[in-house]
């Protein structure tokens, strides 16, 4: 009773008939990390500050655009080993500039295209309209004397599940053992976080082998199992015609001399005798030239390809996100097809992808990404870089248990306090046992009955001993069997005799 009874009369008492319950957490709030072209909200810095937003509109209005890139072209040097293409009868190759290669932008966009929903944003630097671009730099991401650490940063906040990091992989292999160690690191220590990690672009003289040794010989043995690698880069749609033009040329190319049509060469100089063209003068300058240029239309196409060859960790959030909502975050996402994706920018065959998938030595599977003829593109792997743990191969599963752990974490936070007495446990197992029911009848855990897919054990004598009571521990085991998925199917044929 809450007061003593001294006056005569009719009370009424309300006692709790069941426990609280646990709620599943949100399981694919992924945060990126890295460059925007501006960041504020109603004139407010939102630079290194982990902003929540749900619509690739609200990125545009509180982070700006992409970075509008600058290209040289030029005959190939002998050394020169990438891709050409023809301009005039004559070989020509397309370099971007320095300072220039940031993929933020278009893997937001990727993000989007394959499922993505709410995320977060955290900006490490702005690049504004600046024509000179930006460098990346580590300790953007690492933290520094006059620089925070952004993770240490995303440790404040609750609902962030992935970390994405798609600038820092401009580095290339630099990124392993600094950023993505230290992102490892962070996953583990929140125990709420899984990484999505990309390996360096395969160029013209690399092999896959030198890009995947690479990146095994650098990330290093600690909390693999919060991690998961995808390769190869994707050839995507994402950059549209309409958002290339002459503007995205360097200064120093000259397209009076580069140009061969004698049509296209008159526009051009009319267009440099004009003082300050305008907007007007600048959309009319390109719409003359396409008309008029089928060298200049595959120049601005080849710039469109570089500019749509992005790392895949963008696309692979979105496809969490989508298989999270439609399946459930116990669904491995893998064979699925990658939405705005001509190809992978490496063709891996199923021979080449046995070494990738399992690693012998060290269990660093990379997850593949795949061309299917007649089917598309897809995920071929569902592994995590703790490739060769019974426990923690799969991404799934991994997942599945941070879902599971931080459920449990929340709804327990009600009975901090609580009395430590055989009530309070029972009420406690109740929550976990229905909360562990309703994921078994979801398909999250493994068995034909409950007490086969999980098993809760609190109590004195069980969990806890008398000193753990006078030390104020309430111990509780929670055994779960997620289910696995079927990585490998094997049908056997054998024939038989005739019968008849």
């Amino acid at each position: 009773m809450a007061s003593t009874l001294m006056t005569p009369g009719v009370y009424i008492e309300e006692k709790n008939a069941f426990p609280s319950s646990a709620v599943a957490v949100e399981t694919a709030v992924p945060a990126f990390i890295g460059y925007t072209q501006k960041a504020e909200r109603f004139g407010k810095s939102l630079l290194h500050k982990p902003t929540r937003i749900t619509s690739f509109a609200e990125f545009i209005e509180l982070f700006g655009g992409g970075f509008q890139s600058k290209f040289t072209i030029a005959e190939p040097t002998p050394e020169y080993k990438g891709e050409t293409f023809i301009v005039n009868g004559k070989p020509m190759m397309v370099k971007i500039n320095d300072k220039h290669t940031l993929y933020l932008y278009n893997s937001i966009r990727l993000f989007y295209a394959n499922g993505g929903s709410n995320c977060y944003i955290v900006s490490v630097g702005t690049y504004g309209t600046t024509p000179e671009g930006i460098a990346v730099s580590l300790d953007d991401f690492t933290g520094s004397d006059t620089k925070p650490d952004v993770l240490a940063l995303l440790e404040k906040e609750f609902e962030p599940t992935l970390v994405v990091i798609p600038d820092v992989i401009a580095l290339g292999a630099e990124a392993y053992n600094t950023v993505y160690t230290k992102v490892l690191a962070h996953c583990a220590k929140t125990q709420s976080r899984f990484g999505i990690f990309d390996l360096a672009q395969q160029g013209a003289t690399d092999t896959t082998k030198t890009i995947v040794d690479a990146f095994r010989d650098k990330i290093g043995i600690n909390a693999l199992n919060y991690g998961a690698a995808y390769y190869p880069w994707l050839k995507t749609a994402i950059v549209q015609q309409n958002e290339v033009d002459f503007e995205n040329l360097d200064a120093t190319v000259d397209l009076e001399t580069l140009l061969p049509e004698l049509q296209a060469q008159q526009v051009v100089k009319a267009y440099k005798a004009v003082a300050t063209p305008d907007s007007n003068a600048k959309k009319n300058y390109h719409q003359s030239l396409k008309a008029s240029s089928p060298v200049y239309n595959s120049i601005l196409e080849e710039i469109r390809s570089r500019l749509n060859e992005l790392p895949p960790s963008g696309a692979i959030a979105g496809i969490y996100t989508l298989v999270d909502n439609t399946r459930g975050v116990w669904k491995s996402p893998a064979n699925v097809s990658v939405n705005m994706v001509n190809a992978p920018s490496v063709n891996i065959s199923g021979d080449e992808q046995k070494d990738l998938n399992v690693d012998v030595m060290a269990g660093k599977s990379i997850n593949v990404i795949r061309p299917f003829p007649g089917i598309g593109t897809l995920i071929w792997g569902g592994r995590t870089l703790d490739g060769n743990s019974q426990d923690w191969r799969y991404i799934n599963v991994r997942r599945t248990l941070i879902m599971i752990e931080q459920s449990i974490k929340l709804a327990a936070r009600t009975y901090v306090f609580e009395p430590n007495d055989a009530t309070t446990w029972i009420t406690v197992k109740s929550m976990i046992d229905n909360f562990l029911v309703n994921l078994w009848k979801q398909g999250a855990l493994a068995g034909s009955a409950p007490e086969q897919a999980f098993d809760v054990q609190i109590g004195l004598g069980s969990t806890m001993t008398p000193q753990d009571i006078l030390d104020g521990k309430m111990l509780i085991t929670v055994k779960v069997a997620i289910v696995r998925p079927a990585e490998f199917i094997v049908i056997t044929f054998q024939q038989m005799m005739q019968q008849s």
